[in-house]
Parts: C-alpha cells; sequence; structure tokens
C-alpha cells in the first residue's frame, strides 16, 4: 500500500492548557464563553483531587500536579498554561506551581487564579479588596494573607463554610452575589474578589458591578485575562465586568 501524500498545517492560533480539579464542573464551562471558537486552541487535563477540599488534598495535589500537566499534548507549544485552583495555589505556592507545571509541558508562560488576581488588582489599581470564598477557614484564610502578603488591604472576608466540592458547584450565583453586597454594605471598599473556579460567577460579574460601583473580580474570569495577557489570544470583554472591558 502507497502512503497517500498530505501537508502539515502551521499553527497561528494561541494556544492555552488548563489543569483543572477533578471535581471542578464550572471553569471549562466558563472558558468557552471568555475565549470566542475558532480564536484560540484551549486544551484540559484534569489532576487528581478529593471530594472535598482541605489542606491535606491540596498536599496530594501538589504531588500529582506535574503527571496532570504532562497529559497536555507533549507535541504542543503552550503560549500559556494555568492551574485552576485559588486556594490550591495559595497554599502550594505560586512559584512552587510554576516549577511543577513548567516541568512537565513546553510553555512560554504559566499562571494561576492567585497571581492572576492580584495581577487583575494592580492593573485596576486595587488597594481595599473584600474577598468571598466557599470554604473552610484553614483553606479561605490563607488566601487573605497572600492578598496581604501581597500589599493589599483586606478589610473583610465571607465564606460559606463548605469544603464538599459538588456542592461549591452548585452554590447559588443569587447567594454569591448576597455575600457580595454584605462586604461592600459593611466596609469601604475598592473591589471585591470571588475565589474559587468552581463558584458560578459570571453571570453575577457585571449586575454587581453595576449595582454596587466597584470593580467585581472572580477566579475564573482573572484566569482568563491573565492567559489571554501572557498569550495575545483574544478574549470576550463584553458583559464580563470592567477587567476584560479594559
Amino acid at each position: 500500500m502507497n502512503a497517500f501524500p498530505y501537508e502539515l498545517l502551521e499553527e497561528a492560533l494561541p494556544r492555552l492548557g488548563l489543569v483543572v480539579l477533578q471535581v471542578d464542573e464550572t471553569i471549562e464551562q466558563d472558558f468557552r464563553r471568555l475565549f470566542p471558537s475558532g480564536t484560540t486552541q484551549i486544551h484540559v487535563s484534569r489532576v487528581p483531587s478529593g471530594a472535598e477540599l482541605t489542606p491535606d488534598t491540596i498536599a496530594q495535589m501538589e504531588a500529582t500536579l506535574p503527571a496532570a500537566a504532562a497529559l497536555l499534548p507533549p507535541a504542543a507549544q503552550f503560549d500559556a498554561v494555568g492551574y485552576a485552583c485559588t486556594s490550591g495555589t495559595t497554599l502550594i505556592g505560586a512559584a512552587r506551581v510554576a516549577e511543577l507545571v513548567s516541568g512537565a509541558v513546553q510553555t512560554r508562560a504559566v499562571t494561576d487564579p492567585l497571581s492572576a488576581a492580584l495581577a487583575a488588582c494592580r492593573a485596576l489599581g486595587l488597594e481595599r479588596v473584600g474577598i468571598v470564598s466557599p470554604y473552610i477557614t484553614s483553606v479561605a484564610g490563607p488566601i487573605r494573607r497572600a492578598f496581604e502578603a501581597a500589599g493589599l488591604n483586606v478589610p473583610d472576608t465571607l465564606s460559606f463554610g463548605e469544603e464538599v466540592e459538588s456542592r461549591v458547584a452548585r452554590i447559588a450565583p443569587a447567594s454569591i452575589a448576597e455575600a457580595a453586597r454584605n462586604l461592600a454594605k459593611r466596609n469601604t471598599l475598592d473591589g471585591v474578589f470571588l475565589s474559587c473556579t468552581n463558584l458560578r460567577t459570571l453571570d453575577i460579574i457585571a449586575p454587581l458591578e453595576a449595582e454596587l460601583g466597584l470593580p467585581v473580580l472572580s477566579s475564573n474570569q482573572v484566569l482568563g485575562w491573565h492567559m489571554a495577557q501572557l498569550s495575545g489570544a483574544r478574549i470576550a470583554t463584553a458583559g464580563h465586568g470592567r477587567l476584560l472591558a479594559g
């Protein structure tokens, strides 16, 4: 049998990789909306994670992160790879996450929701930020400390006290919005950060900004924005808050 001749394509679109928690049900849906079809190549891998997010399950995730990143297409040259866990980055450390991912996949840049959130706060000139988290204190508390270590003032935080990820993915957006309102009502803030890639936040960002008169950031929104900044990928600007509107 003779081999039929063929041509190889030159890849022109920006290529993004995501390492998503096994239990996350939200970020892939959000990224499909944030990055218009036909403008970006997005590849997703999953990292094993417990049904509950705790310091112990996050420590286990650190050990399996390189293998999960290595499951992204090995022949691909990525423009940016994101580790999609805010709390995981906080406890593992952003520098360590970048080291583990870049050692396992070919990429020009590595980012995460914590690094992206801090970059977004700098881009918007925010200094006093309230944080909404779904998690128990041992997971939510370090996020506040990470913001403060980066020079931001965090006057107040609110948490739903949850650790079961299947429940986190189903927290009503109306409940998240009410928590943000509560924070803004009892504090003088420059902005609000809705922490966690598994929270359904994308549809409430713009309405909350209009209501509160403040920038509202969320883990998936800032991660998408930062990966677009790093890669040159085109991101949807309408309806997803001041950050993406520029």
